[in-house]
């Protein structure tokens, strides 16, 4: 390495005089960062920046939006508000006059009035009892069909049971004829009586 010669120690000395000892210091720490880095942070500072302002723009009008919306559903609700106290109002009226009516009548017309009052009350009151009768026809309804539900699937499983005595008679040797035969019997007394449980299912649906 050549040795540093005493011109140019003064000339970089010289360089340096304008600044202070703090400007010094902090011009050679920047020249230690990396500008390419600094550089870099600054874009993504940027960019941040437009992502922010346009949230902001878009955020803004979405509040105005919601003010003019808010304000016409606040006019539309105080205009229905206003219909229904004039509606009770005027139902109130009604009634009030409906119930000097009543009283008018029954003062001048006593007797016309009770049996006027009769009848409305035995009007209700079969409108009562049909609902009512209504109301059992449909559960008998749902019951029978419960029960020729269950009836149907007795008679399947009766079937099922034919079924695999057929396929053990198919399989069986002929040593076991007897075997057999009395399967058969078990299986026409079991058939018998699912049809006269069957009988009288349908006999009760029918009633």
């Amino acid at each position: 390495m050549a040795a540093s010669s005493p011109e140019s120690d003064l000339g970089s000395i010289e360089c340096f005089q304008n600044y202070t000892a703090p400007e010094v210091f902090v011009q050679g720490l920047a020249g230690q960062i990396n500008q390419q880095d600094v550089e870099a942070i600054i874009r993504a500072q940027k960019q941040m920046l437009q992502r922010f302002e346009k949230t902001n723009e878009m955020l803004s009008n979405c509040n105005a939006l919601s003010a003019t919306r808010f304000a016409l559903a606040q006019k539309e609700f105080k205009k229905h508000t206003a219909l229904l106290i004039e509606m009770k109002k005027d139902l109130d009226h009604i009634f009030k006059r409906i119930r000097n009516i009543k009283t008018k009548l029954s003062n001048q017309y006593p007797s016309a009035f009770t049996a006027a009052q009769e009848k409305v009350f035995k009007e209700a009151d079969e409108d009562e009892e049909g609902e009512s009768s209504n109301r059992n026809q449909v559960e008998s309804s749902e019951n029978n069909k419960r029960t020729s539900v269950s009836g149907e699937s007795a008679q399947s499983g009766h079937s099922s049971k034919s079924e695999q005595v057929e396929e053990m008679e198919q399989s069986s040797d002929g040593s076991r004829a007897d075997t057999e035969r009395q399967m058969k019997k078990t299986a026409s007394s079991s058939s018998d009586s699912s049809s006269s449980a069957k009988l009288s299912s349908s006999s009760s649906f029918d009633n």
